[in-house]
């Protein structure tokens, strides 16, 4: 069996996580453990509901004032929902938007 290839060569690599996901993830985890509605936590964000859905997707990247008003919403400050983002993301590369 010498003509046996790996299914990807080893060259390629993993795309490297985003920070919008990483920030999304954590928006989604916090509220799913609180057992909100998407729709709960977007009203008093001040944000639609679609709007949230994207960020948590990380579709989005969100301005520091929308970051403020969604973590807020959450009972969370912006520091410990990045400080949570970043904990995730240190398994491996950042790749920040621009």
């Amino acid at each position: 069996m010498t003509n046996v290839f790996p299914l990807r060569p080893r060259s390629v690599r993993d795309p490297e996580p985003l920070w919008r996901e990483a920030l999304g993830e954590q928006l989604r985890e916090e509220r799913s453990r609180r057992e909100e509605r998407i729709a709960d936590v977007a009203g008093r964000a001040g944000v639609s509901p679609q709007y949230l859905s994207e960020l948590e997707r990380g579709r989005k990247d969100p301005s520091s004032e929308i970051l403020s008003a969604v973590s807020g919403a959450l009972g969370l400050s912006v520091h410990e929902l990045t400080r949570r983002a970043g904990q995730h993301l240190a398994r491996g590369p950042v790749c920040l938007a621009a």
